[in-house]
């Protein structure tokens, strides 16, 4: 499916004349052609969907990085272009009000009672929300709710 949401957004940006657009859907494109064949090369059929998203989450996080090794300066406009397309391609973030309630409720619903339950936590946000939060933030919120701590509810 995400494959396809590539695919679809290169052909309307071919159309409608999008020269940078294009330049970096060929990009992506070229990393999940590499990426398909050393899947290949060890017996699989290529990548699956998440595969393809943890592609573009690296993607992204590589220009961030890039904006971050500046000394602080902004990303120049190019890579703000990319970093903007890969965030477009992926699917959308949940906000901290979200997150603070998904993990509020997730807690709840499998009556998670202490930091021992921590892992089980972690284990249903990842399968029921895969790609739509930060899980490292996420792993603070369930922490602070399994601690007992007021602010995280």
């Amino acid at each position: 499916m995400l494959r396809e949401k590539i695919n679809c957004a290169l052909k309307n940006a071919q159309e409608n004349g999008q020269k940078k657009r294009v330049a970096t859907l060929r990009l992506i494109n070229a990393a999940i052609h590499d990426r398909d064949v050393s899947a290949r090369e060890l017996g699989r059929d290529g990548l699956s969907d998440d595969e393809l998203q943890q592609l573009l989450y690296t993607m992204l996080a590589q220009r961030l990085k890039q904006s971050d090794d500046c000394a602080g300066t902004n990303l120049p406009e190019g890579e703000r272009e990319e970093v903007a397309l890969i965030k477009e391609l992926l699917p959308p973030q949940l906000s901290d009000y979200e997150m603070k309630l998904v993990c509020s409720t997730l807690v709840d619903s499998i009556e998670a009672k202490g930091l021992r339950d921590m892992g089980r936590c972690m284990s249903e946000l990842k399968s029921r929300y895969p790609g739509q939060m930060d899980f490292a933030r996420a792993s603070c919120l369930v922490k602070e709710i399994l601690s007992g701590n007021p602010q995280a509810h």
